[in-house]
């Protein structure tokens, strides 16, 4: 779609962040968000047809319910008189949050959630492809970062001494739990927080580079080649965390669906998370990256993990 397209947001379902409105900006001249209740329904409707009318808008969609989305669906053929100069476009928040913002709408509640039946692991193909991948990357990795390791033995014992690794189960493919080990990027026996947080002061100085830098992801190489993970997928998450967020955050179980990546679309496409909405907006990349996967798809996270570990904007 060209940047010239306007469209309308009618009814708040979903809830824009400011980085997806900033995405949206650059795809679209004009964009008008309504901040109609499902109850509003008078309003939606005159807003609509004053909408339809004046043909200020290319693009609708409804950010509503699928029960108000219908009456909509019915009013909008009821209006077929009206004249434009462009054919109305008109998509659900579902399909528009898939197609424009790359992420599977996931509710607050348990409501509206069949579309989300359609996600299925890798095919065997696709599997294939994967692995290939996989062991290039690791083996490339092993054959020609080796002697970083003595790098960061050196730092990490000059700023916090200490152990060079950290170890941690995590839930891996089918909840299946697996022991992930990084480099050390914060003191030993800090405070416990299960999330990382803005200038959190668990973590020293070079330990901030190498998240920055992805460079405490290296030793993971070693859970790829066992068969533990992939390169690219969702992130391995803590087995204490899991556990409280599949029972807050519906369909939280699909991602392990597969097995969690070093890096993947969620952690490039979104800051890290400090929070349960935090959570769940990475969910819903996580569950877009499941359905939608294709090598495509694959070497873009690669080209944006990339750009993030050069310390350019990778979201």
């Amino acid at each position: 779609m060209k940047r010239d397209d306007s469209m309308l947001v009618l009814g708040r379902k979903y809830k824009f962040t400011e980085l997806e409105l900033k995405r949206l900006q650059k795809k679209f001249k004009n964009i008008k968000i309504t901040r109609y209740t499902d109850r509003d329904q008078n309003e939606v409707l005159w807003e609509l047809e004053k909408s339809l009318k004046s043909s200020a808008y290319d693009l609708l969609v409804l950010n509503t319910k699928l029960s108000v989305g219908d009456e909509i669906i019915k009013y909008l053929t009821s209006l077929q008189f009206v004249k434009r100069k462009k054919p109305l476009k008109v998509m659900s928040i579902e399909h528009f949050m898939e197609k424009y913002l790359h992420k599977c709408y996931i509710p607050e509640d348990n409501s509206d959630l069949d579309f989300l039946e359609e996600i299925q692991p890798y095919s065997k193909f696709e599997y294939f492809q994967k692995r290939a991948l996989d062991y290039f990357i690791a083996l490339t990795f092993f054959m020609t970062a080796w002697p970083l390791i003595y790098i960061v033995k050196y730092k990490i014992s000059k700023e916090s001494p200490g152990k060079l690794y950290f170890k941690q189960e995590r839930v891996g493919e089918l909840k299946k739990i697996f022991q992930c080990r990084k480099f050390r990027t914060m003191h030993e026996n800090s405070y416990h927080d299960p999330y990382t947080r803005e200038n959190d002061n668990r973590i020293y100085p070079f330990g901030e580079f190498m998240r920055k830098t992805r460079i405490d992801e290296l030793p993971q190489m070693l859970n790829v080649l066992r068969g533990e993970m992939h390169i690219i997928g969702p992130r391995a998450e803590w087995n204490i965390l899991v556990e409280e967020y599949e029972k807050k955050l519906p369909y939280y179980h699909e991602r392990h669906l597969v097995k969690p990546g070093i890096t993947g679309w969620a952690q490039v496409m979104y800051p890290y998370g400090a929070n349960l909405e935090d959570t769940r907006q990475k969910l819903m990349y996580d569950l877009y990256y499941i359905k939608n996967w294709n090598l495509l798809l694959e070497l873009k996270i690669i080209y944006k993990t990339i750009l993030v570990v050069l310390g350019k904007k990778g979201m």
